[in-house]
């Protein structure tokens, strides 16, 4: 799993971001935690994970692991969603398209 140097942070999982961070690299249960990735179909823009879908089984193939991008956390559901909003609101007001990738300089998912 590789993580963004800029992540995207809703306002209350900043309160808890080092908390957050330990637990979901750490492959613990974490209540009501969301990781917004890249996404790993090309017809979608974002995913959208709770944190505890990374405890099943087929998360656990390190192939699987290193094609996910993560550009974001939320605590809560709700807040995940209005963070994905922002992420891609931002992406269109700077470049006038949905290429988050291309944006946040991902390049092309190496």
């Amino acid at each position: 799993m590789k993580w963004y140097k800029g992540l995207y942070m809703g306002d209350e999982a900043r309160k808890a971001k080092y908390k957050i961070l330990g637990r979901v690299v750490k492959k613990r249960l974490s209540f009501d935690t969301y990781l917004i990735t890249l996404p790993s179909n090309p017809s979608n823009i974002l995913d959208v994970y709770s944190a505890n879908v990374l405890l099943q089984t087929h998360f656990k193939e390190k192939k699987v692991l290193k094609d996910i991008y993560v550009v974001g956390i939320a605590k809560g559901r709700m807040e995940a969603l209005e963070l994905v909003r922002d992420i891609i609101d931002e992406v269109y007001h700077n470049t006038g398209g949905f290429d988050i990738s291309g944006y946040l300089k991902f390049g092309n998912k190496r």
